[in-house]
C-alpha cells in the first residue's frame, strides 16, 4: 500500500471519527441520561467524544508524519 492511499484511508477514519464524535452529543432518547445531564444518543458522553476525538487526534498526527516522510 503507498503512502498516499494510506494517507487518504487515514483521512477517511478522521472524518469518521468525527462525526461521530458529534453523533455521541445529539440529543436522542436513550436508556439513562449522560454525565452533561441531558439525555444524548450516547450515555457514555463526553467521555465516548473525547475518546472518539483523541484516537482521531493520533490519526492525524500519524498522517502528518507520514506526509513529511514521503
Amino acid at each position: 500500500m503507498s503512502i498516499k492511499n494510506l494517507s487518504k484511508g487515514l483521512l477517511g477514519l478522521i472524518y469518521v471519527l468525527a462525526i461521530l464524535a458529534v453523533w455521541t452529543l445529539l440529543p436522542f432518547s436513550a436508556a439513562r441520561a449522560n454525565d452533561l445531564g441531558y439525555i444524548s444518543a450516547c450515555p457514555f458522553a463526553p467521555w465516548s467524544t473525547f475518546s472518539l476525538l483523541f484516537v482521531a487526534g493520533v490519526a492525524w498526527a500519524i498522517r502528518q508524519y507520514l506526509l513529511t516522510i514521503e
